[in-house]
């Protein structure tokens, strides 16, 4: 059984360091997951399973699949969405214990596979992302329950530099925003979040590549726009639980059982890319964000 480091608590922040295969999420883990929204997990990803990563999506068929999302500046916050895990690389990271399985023992349940995402700020052209909640917009595809979350995974170093992200831990204790358009993003209603930042710090999630973030679907966040040098990317994995499945069809999976595997299957899995089996997500299917085609560009200007 694999054990987690000692919590160092700074403010709101909380922090674990993973040590080993595997995972079991402590009573103490729960409590400060339940009471904070977010967990920082330090190393959940070895830097050999990172670079193993990174080479997988920086191929030829991960690039066709970029889009941008307009920031309302004119800058644009680059991404490629699939549905399914897939049976390669990255689809190994959104199936492994030390993810998906994690979330199951922070939820409370057994999880379905939402959708993952790479994320992505080239260096001095990456936009922002304005103040959200998950749920601001998965509560529109009929998910009744905020039984939901999403693991940020740093593929890059994460520093306020190259606008890292921003998040406001207790805040799901908040309960929904109400969220407007705004660019070709979703926005939460900004009076309400500057009084959520009254009683909520502000933190800023500054990560190695490899360190990642648990966060419930109801916790706020934002990101700067990247004016630095250095390139920003990320992974993002979304889960639901099982019993909370959506209640009309849309662009993401109704329950879709998982088949999870042991953490060690990232660095075994030869598979660059499963096409197919991961559904990437084609412009113009996500109603919730306006998106144009990018393609390589996010690929350029590397660190």
């Amino acid at each position: 059984q694999s054990t987690w480091g000692q919590p160092a608590s700074i403010h709101c922040r909380v922090e674990f360091a993973f040590q080993g295969n595997g995972s079991q999420v402590t009573d103490d883990m729960k409590t400060k997951f339940d009471q904070n929204g977010c967990i920082v997990v330090r190393g959940l990803l070895t830097k050999e399973e990172v670079k193993h990563v990174m080479d997988s999506m920086e191929t030829d068929e991960f690039k066709e699949h970029c889009y941008g999302v307009d920031d309302g500046t004119g800058r644009l916050a680059h991404m490629t969405i699939w549905n399914q895990p897939g049976d390669d690389i990255s689809g190994m990271v959104g199936r492994c214990e030390k993810v998906a399985g994690t979330c199951e023992q922070l939820l409370g349940g057994e999880v379905y596979h939402y959708h993952s995402k790479l994320m992505g700020k080239p260096p001095r052209e990456g936009g922002k992302h304005l103040w959200h909640q998950d749920y601001g917009y998965w509560y529109e595809n009929g998910c009744v329950f905020p039984d939901m979350m999403t693991v940020f995974i740093a593929m890059d170093k994460c520093e306020k530099a190259n606008g890292c992200l921003q998040y406001l831990p207790g805040s799901q204790r908040c309960g929904r925003i109400a969220h407007h358009r705004a660019g070709g993003q979703f926005e939460a209603d900004t009076d309400r979040v500057d009084e959520i930042k009254q009683r909520c710090q502000l933190q800023f999630a500054e990560l190695e590549a490899g360190d990642a973030l648990f966060m419930h679907c109801n916790v706020l966040h934002c990101s700067s726009a990247n004016l630095s040098d250095m390139r920003r990317w990320a992974l993002l994995c979304c889960y639901n639980k099982a019993d909370n499945n959506p209640t009309k069809e849309h662009h993401h999976p109704q329950y879709t059982p998982l088949n999870k595997v042991k953490d060690e299957e990232i660095l075994k899995c030869t598979k660059v890319i499963d096409k197919d089996g991961k559904m990437f997500m084609p412009r113009g299917v996500d109603k919730t964000s306006l998106l144009k085609t990018v393609g390589k560009q996010i690929y350029k200007a590397e660190n």
